[in-house]
């Protein structure tokens, strides 16, 4: 999420193509901004890039791993009460394959105990990458407490952050608790609804001891954003005639549609967004309820995404089975916020202050729907140093997206939410080459760093990100005058954004997992440094220099 505006936004009015009829609609953001041209670095891929999976062939690795799990659980050392649930497959170019896993013990879902297993493309075993290193065992698995008493817990957690709700969502389940290096406990995890106080939904999880009734952790499931757009551009749209109807429906990036929520703020998915000639929005906000140029802008932002993501990276769709998520809008009554909602797999937006300033920028798509990439993969929790680091994977995949879109309006910059002016005066939210600009957020790592809340402990994390991609000192870069520290006074050069976004989704794939510290990261990376680039190279340099610049040694 973006915090404060915790997701990137922006708006502007749109022309669409229609996919049956191909027609053209012109209305408001930068003409054919996402058929942007794909950078040399990113066709040129090393051996150990991703491999552009069809959805048929990554059903196949699944459902092959799946079938040899038991195998795999005995290799890898584990005990026997212990199974594998196959979560996602990677496989690079040069054959090695990467499988997340989820575990149980006796059948109960272990939290934090997923892991990766990377082999070759012989099949022979070249690695183990653990959320927890600790052995997975309990002494009892009966409870000393009652499922009650951990719904209460919750419920109560869940009030002190503006819900209403009497009674949990979801019924307590038993569960292993393994997150954040803890000793495996039995546990229960409940999960609460209604809305935070700032009107956003609310996903409570709270993990409770269920031998003592202690809370051993919280998080919540909606990753929300705030803030205010202020742009516009003429845009193409691929959208879906039906009879003598066009649909916002784009056929051609896994079906999404749009809906509007016409100011509701339940969970129901909305009404689809239709139009009679193909033409959405007018290019300006508007308080109306049914007001296409919202519309607009979040497909216009789900396109890009996709893109963004298909080109670099040869994902299909969030969760790489081609399937795209779907897009809400004129949610609630001046909300001003957008949100990433894995349950419904879905972005949300707000229309801001008034009704009139709709989050829905082309920032917010692409920092809040790589919230649901992050889920997808790594699964980083949402607290402590974890939390920064999924706060700023979605930083700077949302910078990718940007720049690899090359809108007009709205140049590539290092800047999060620049459009939006949510500070009133001009400010951006966020300075990934001085993160501590903003005033809250750290330039370097520290011990305190997982104290902070996501949006500010991200800091550390973008900066780095920075640093590998430009190097420190002074730089001007479309326009935008940038002037990075170090924290050793070292000179760092950048190997280039693009590069550097490899190595970031690689290390985030087939290395994070739902516990990773600034410390893993920085393993992590390297890591995929070395797959990609080699062990002596110049890049890994980089990345071991870029890290120590921020004081991540």
């Amino acid at each position: 999420m973006i915090s404060r505006y915790a997701r990137h936004k922006r708006t502007t009015l749109v022309i669409a193509t229609a996919v049956a009829a191909g027609a053209l609609v012109t209305t408001g953001l930068t003409s054919g901004a996402v058929a942007a041209p794909t950078p040399s670095d990113l066709t040129a891929k090393p051996a150990a890039a991703p491999l552009a999976l069809t959805v048929s062939a990554r059903t196949t690795l699944i459902q092959g791993k799946q079938a040899e799990a038991g195998t795999t659980a005995q290799e890898i050392g584990l005990d026997t009460q212990e199974k594998l649930v196959v979560r996602d497959v990677v496989k690079d170019i040069d054959g090695t394959l990467h499988t997340r896993y989820e575990r149980t013990y006796a059948g109960l879902p272990v939290l934090g105990g997923d892991l990766v297993v990377h082999e070759s493309a012989a099949g022979v075993t070249k690695g183990v990458t653990k959320a927890t290193n600790t052995t997975i065992k309990v002494a009892s698995l009966a409870p000393a407490v009652a499922p009650a008493t951990a719904e209460k817990q919750a419920v109560t957690l869940a009030k002190a952050a503006g819900s209403e709700q009497t009674t949990a969502s979801e019924a307590p389940r038993k569960v292993i608790w393994a997150g954040n290096g803890s000793k495996p406990t039995l546990a229960y995890e409940t999960v609460v609804g209604g809305l935070q106080d700032d009107g956003t939904p609310s996903r409570l999880h709270v993990i409770t001891d269920a031998a003592t009734g202690r809370q051993l952790y919280q998080y919540q499931g909606i990753e929300t954003g705030t803030g205010r757009t202020l742009y516009s551009g003429t845009v193409t749209l691929n959208t879906t005639l039906s009879g003598s109807t066009y649909q916002l429906t784009d056929g051609t990036r896994g079906g999404h549609k749009t809906y509007n929520k016409a100011r509701s703020s339940s969970s129901s998915q909305g009404t689809l967004f239709t139009d009679a000639d193909d033409v959405w929005g007018t290019g300006t906000a508007s308080s109306s309820s049914s007001d296409q140029t919202a519309a607009a802008d979040a497909a216009y932002g789900a396109q890009a995404t996709w893109d963004f993501y298909k080109s670099a990276f040869g994902r299909s769709g969030i969760r790489n089975d081609g399937k795209a998520a779907y897009s809400r809008v004129h949610f609630g009554n001046a909300y001003v916020n957008a949100f990433w909602d894995d349950d419904c797999f879905c972005m949300t937006y707000g229309d801001g202050s008034g009704n009139t300033r709709p989050l829905t920028s082309l920032d917010v798509a692409g920092h809040e729907m790589s919230h649901g990439l992050t889920s997808a993969t790594a699964n980083l929790d949402y607290s402590d140093e974890a939390g920064g680091l999924n706060e700023a994977t979605s930083d700077i995949f949302g910078t990718g997206v940007e720049f690899f879109t090359n809108n007009a309006s709205d140049k590539g910059d290092y800047l999060i939410g620049e459009k939006i002016n949510i500070n009133g005066n001009g400010t951006p939210l966020r300075y990934m080459d001085k993160p501590s600009k903003d005033g809250q957020s750290r330039d370097y790592w520290s011990s305190s760093v997982a104290g902070l809340d996501p949006h500010y402990s991200s800091g550390p994390a973008n900066h780095f990100f920075y640093l590998l991609s430009e190097g420190s000192g002074t730089k001007t870069i479309n326009g935008v005058t940038y002037n990075s520290p170090t924290s050793n006074g070292s000179t760092v050069t950048g190997i280039g954004r693009d590069k550097a976004l490899q190595i970031w989704y690689k290390a985030l794939t087939t290395y994070f997992t739902s516990t990773t510290t600034y410390k893993g990261a920085r393993t992590g990376t390297l890591s995929a440094a070395t797959d990609l680039y080699g062990a002596n190279s110049a890049e890994r340099q980089a990345v071991a220099t870029a890290w120590s610049a921020i004081n991540v040694n």
